[in-house]
C-alpha cells in the first residue's frame, strides 16, 4: 500500500527532485492520516504541496544523517563502548534479543535467520540522584550526590535483511509521526471548539429563559442571576471561538494545521546530539579518564516532548 514512499525516500532524494505523482500520493496520505474532510477545501493540493515537499527534504536528512550502524552482538560487549553504555552486561543484550518481537519475528521466517539484519533501537534514557562513595586523595567521601545512567526499555524497529529497506520505513514511520502530530493539534482544537460550543449552547438556553419568564433567580441555588454576567461570558466564548475560525472555515484551519506541521517539520521532529560520560558503574562524569567513557548519542525529540536515544543496530547472523 505505502511502496510509492519507496521512491519518494530513495537514497539521495531531494524534495524538489520528487516527480508529481508521488507529491500528489504524499498530500493524500497527509490528507487521509490527519481529517479526510481537507478535501472540500478549494486547492487543499496546492496549498499543502509546498509543506509536504519541506517534510519529506526533512525527512530524508533526519533518517540518512544518522550515526554509523553499530553491531548489536553480545559477544562484542567486551570491547565495544557502545554496547556497556547501553546494556548492563552481555547477559542482559542476549535476553533482550531472545525477547525482542521483531527479532523473533525475523528468526521465524524461513531462510532469514542465516543473514544479518538492520533496524534501528530506539531507547529511554533514565538518570537518577543517588548519594554514593567517591575518593578524593586518599580520603573516602561519603554520602556524595552522584547521578545514575541506564538505558531502558529497548526496542527495535523496521528490522530487515538490507539497511536501505530498513531506511526506507524508517523515513515512512518518521512522516507518519508528523502526520500523527498534526492530528493531535486538530483533535485538540475539535474538543477545545466542542466544550466551548456546548457551554455556549448552555448559557444561550439559559439567557432565553431567563428572557422568555422573566425569572429574577435562579431556580437551583435561589441566588440573584446576573443576566449581565453570562452575557459577559457569551461573549467572551464567542471571541473565543472566532480566534479558533468560524464555522465554515474549520476545514481551512485544520489545513493550515497539516500544513504548518509538514512545513516546519524540523520544529516538530528532530534528531540532537548528546555527550555522555559514564563510568563503568555507571555514574556521570564531567570528563572522560581510564575509568569513564565518552559516548555520542543521537537522541529523537519531538515538539510534544518524546525523547529516545536511538542507534541504527545490525544484528548478525
Amino acid at each position: 500500500m505505502l511502496r510509492f514512499l519507496h521512491s519518494i525516500f530513495r537514497r539521495g532524494t531531494k524534495a524538489g527532485a520528487v516527480p508529481d505523482a508521488l507529491v500528489n500520493k504524499a498530500i493524500e496520505r497527509a490528507v487521509d492520516g490527519t481529517d479526510p474532510w481537507i478535501r472540500a477545501v478549494f486547492g487543499y493540493k496546492k496549498k499543502l504541496r509546498p509543506a509536504v515537499l519541506h517534510a519529506i527534504g526533512h525527512v530524508v536528512s533526519l533518517v540518512d544523517g544518522t550515526g554509523p550502524v553499530l553491531t548489536l552482538d553480545p559477544q562484542r560487549y567486551d570491547e565495544d563502548t557502545y554496547l556497556r553504555t547501553y546494556f548492563i552486561s552481555a547477559a542482559e543484550m542476549g535476553q533482550f534479543l531472545e525477547r525482542d518481537p521483531g527479532v523473533a519475528q525475523l528468526r521465524g521466517t524461513r531462510g532469514n535467520g542465516r543473514h544479518a539484519a538492520t533496524g534501528l533501537l530506539l531507547m529511554e534514557k533514565q538518570e537518577r540522584l543517588i548519594l554514593g562513595a567517591e575518593i578524593s586523595g586518599d580520603l573516602v567521601l561519603r554520602d556524595v550526590p552522584q547521578v545514575t545512567v541506564s538505558f531502558e526499555a529497548h526496542r527495535i524497529l523496521d528490522l530487515n535483511g538490507k539497511e536501505e529497506e530498513t531506511r526506507y520505513q524508517l523515513k515512512r514511520r518518521a512522516y507518519d509521526h508528523l502526520l500523527r502530530i498534526a492530528l493531535g493539534r486538530i483533535t485538540e482544537i475539535k474538543t477545545r471548539r466542542g466544550n466551548l460550543e456546548k457551554h455556549r449552547t448552555l448559557l444561550d438556553s439559559k439567557l432565553s429563559l431567563l428572557s422568555r419568564g422573566g425569572f429574577g433567580f435562579d431556580p437551583r441555588t435561589g441566588a440573584a442571576t446576573d443576566v449581565a454576567g453570562l452575557e459577559q461570558q457569551l461573549a467572551k466564548i464567542e471571541a473565543q471561538l472566532l480566534e479558533i475560525g468560524k464555522d465554515d472555515k474549520m476545514l481551512e484551519v485544520y489545513l493550515a494545521v497539516v500544513a504548518d506541521v509538514l512545513g516546519h517539520a524540523e520544529e516538530y521532529l528532530w534528531v540532537g546530539k548528546e555527550t555522555l560520560v559514564v563510568d563503568r558503574m555507571g555514574i556521570k562524569r564531567k570528563e572522560p579518564g581510564p575509568e569513564a567513557r565518552k559516548v555520542n548519542l543521537d537522541v529523537l525529540c519531538d515538539a510534544e516532548g518524546r525523547k529516545l536515544v536511538v542507534s541504527l543496530v545490525n544484528i548478525p547472523t
